[in-house]
């Protein structure tokens, strides 16, 4: 089954890790995969483009089959391979309802982090203003003590949605993961922090962390003062 499959990614997208992470937990290791370049703009290369048009990664294909959208590509896998490895939508309504609310506000998240940490590199130097990304940090501060409540009410030792490990996770916790990568205080965050801990050590979330976090552990301080 995974030697039918295809994955173009990149090395710290937390798109890119959501597929990945969904690949381990349905247990299908072993597909073909190739690590590109952000920075020699190898995801606008034909090899690319013949898979996803847009030019993005990830780029997902299974035998004929391809979804380059990341969640549409987990939500895939979870559908195709729904008795392999790990289940990842609960069968409670109530545990099912709160993981689709916060895999879609995990977009809202991802979007109010970018805004910050690549503030530079979606912005022409002419265009930027210091005004504007203070608003965006001020927004990102918003969000994540959103998030830290979240978990707060969940109880200590939880995942997203409840008490089992779900597309909820496999979603967000990239973005989680980049916000710490980035400097953020988890004394700040304490229930980020804690969630943080916890799912680092997951076998999939390990097999599959960004090569060069593993090269160069220290990461960058964007975001120490949020």
């Amino acid at each position: 089954m995974a030697q039918d499959m295809t994955l173009l990614w990149g090395s710290g997208s937390p798109p890119c890790w959501r597929v990945m992470i969904a690949l381990e937990e349905k247990k299908l290791q072993g597909y073909n995969q190739k690590l590109l370049s952000f920075e020699k703009m190898e995801h606008k290369s034909q090899e690319v483009l013949d898979i996803n048009p847009r030019g993005q990664l990830p780029s997902f294909k299974h035998g004929d089959t391809i979804v380059n959208e990341s969640y549409a590509a987990c939500f895939y896998l979870e559908s195709q391979f729904k008795s392999q490895g790990n289940q990842l939508i609960p069968d409670s309504p109530a545990e099912q309802a709160l993981m689709y609310q916060r895999m879609f506000e995990g977009l809202t998240f991802y979007e109010k982090l970018n805004a910050v940490i690549y503030y530079d590199w979606f912005v022409p130097e002419g265009e930027r203003h210091d005004s504007a990304l203070k608003r965006n940090k001020e927004a990102l501060a918003t969000e994540l003590k959103l998030w830290d409540g979240y978990l707060q009410k969940l109880g200590s030792g939880t995942y997203l949605a409840g008490p089992s490990f779900s597309l909820a996770d496999v979603t967000v916790f990239p973005t989680v993961a980049t916000v710490f990568r980035f400097g953020l205080s988890a004394e700040r965050y304490p229930k980020l922090g804690e969630y943080y801990a916890l799912l680092k050590e997951r076998p999939s979330i390990k097999a599959s962390w960004p090569p060069h976090w593993l090269e160069n552990t220290k990461g960058q301080d964007t975001l120490k003062d949020i």
